[in-house]
């Protein structure tokens, strides 16, 4: 009886969704899977690693050659090069320039060699003679020593570009590209080496236009001209420039004359020679006569009388235009001088000379820009001083001559 009860009791009832059975085939599939996410890892994590180790040993290597502490050349280096120092650059910067030419084994080494130097901090933009593999002390101590900076060039206002002779003195000023040529010179171990004054005049004349950098409003007076190397005078501006000692001839002229042109526009040149109907390279030999004929106290009266007798049709007969071609300076020259004819005699031609007579100043510029409102026609200086004298009257003129001469001035009569 109690079996009987015990066998009909019921089984307990599960809670929750039926089970389900997983096949052996599907058991193997999904551990397949697993395996192989597993092995994908495995390659991904190893190429991080190689990644990061790559990384590493490239980063150390940088860092150990560009600041590595320590890690600095000994000796007297192997070879003398030229490098380059732009506007603006910092010690670091001063430093990658170093390394990248060879010069130093690090920037580091070189920053901590120039810590506390004042002078380091003063180098001017320019060229510098250096020595590759040299220790940083001793190439901050070359950088600053003036006397290894290269390709400095200093343009003085009224210069020509041949070397022209003082006829009273007889001392030689040299010309803008004998100054080129001087600046070009360095010595590199030993051996010196300078771009020639005939390698300059010959570029000046043969090289075109367009590569020499001549600004559009003065390709044609250049062309005019043909190869004569005079073609560029007035071009290059006065002031102070850095020449590469390693750059081609024309590749110098053709960045002085650029800087030039920039120096010209900053004055207003194109606009100004609009306003007044000319054109910006008759303004430019305008301001070449300007600072020649005159002291800077008179630049815009002479302006104004060269402009009259523009106007007027009057020949300008100015002896520097006569001494120009002649390569020479004197205050007057002779009958036989005057009646040469040349592309700048303005005793024997009408209107301006063929080119500028000089590379004007800004101040002899300016002048020809905005003369003095004034109707002379003829000026002289009359004594030591400068002291210069303005009439539109003939014979006053010639009165003025007299006391010229009788001061000592002049012994012929000028203009």
């Amino acid at each position: 009886m109690v079996d009987s009860a015990r066998d009909e009791r019921a089984e307990p009832t599960a809670v929750g969704p039926p089970r389900q059975r997983t096949s052996r085939m599907a058991r193997i599939k999904a551990e397949r899977g697993r395996r192989r996410r597993r092995f994908t890892g495995r390659i991904v994590l190893g190429v991080l690693v190689v990644i990061v180790v790559a990384a590493v040993f490239v980063g150390s290597k940088m860092w150990h050659t560009v600041f590595g502490a320590g890690d600095d050349y000994s000796g007297d280096g192997k070879s003398d090069i030229v490098i380059q120092i732009q506007a603006g650059d910092s010690t670091t910067i001063v430093g990658e320039t170093l390394l990248n030419q060879g010069v130093i084994k690090t920037v580091r080494a070189f920053i901590n060699a120039a810590h506390g130097n004042a002078a380091i901090n003063s180098i001017q933009p320019g060229f510098y003679r250096m020595r590759t593999e040299i220790p940083a002390a001793s190439a901050v101590e070359r950088l600053t020593d003036p006397g290894n900076r290269v390709g400095k060039l200093v343009i003085p206002e009224g210069r020509q570009l041949d070397d022209t002779t003082d006829m009273k003195t007889n001392k030689v000023n040299p010309g803008i590209l004998t100054l080129i040529s001087r600046a070009s010179c360095v010595e590199l171990d030993g051996n010196k080496h300078c771009i020639s004054v005939q390698d300059l005049r010959a570029a000046a004349g043969n090289t075109p236009p367009n590569v020499l950098s001549v600004p559009a409003w003065a390709v044609q007076p250049v062309t005019e001209l043909g190869t004569d190397h005079r073609r560029l005078e007035g071009l290059i501006a006065p002031g102070t420039f850095n020449v590469d000692p390693s750059a081609a001839p024309q590749d110098i002229l053709a960045n002085l004359i650029s800087a030039g042109a920039a120096t010209y526009m900053q004055s207003g040149l194109v606009d100004t020679a609009a306003a007044m109907k000319l054109s910006p390279y008759d303004i430019l030999v305008v301001a070449s006569l300007v600072q020649q004929e005159s002291n800077s106290q008179d630049f815009a009266k002479v302006a104004q009388v060269i402009y009259n007798r523009l106007n007027a049709h009057h020949t300008l007969e100015f002896d520097s235009t006569v001494n120009y071609p002649l390569d020479r300076r004197e205050v007057a020259t002779s009958d036989a001088d005057r009646a040469q004819k040349t592309p700048w005699n303005t005793y024997v031609s009408p209107g301006l000379p063929a080119t500028a007579i000089c590379s004007p100043g800004i101040d002899a510029l300016r002048a020809a820009e905005h003369p003095e409102p004034g109707d002379w026609l003829y000026f002289v200086t009359i004594d030591a001083q400068g002291t210069t004298l303005f009439t539109k009257d003939y014979k006053q003129h010639l009165a003025n001559i007299e006391l010229a001469k009788h001061n000592g001035v002049l012994d012929s009569t000028p203009r």
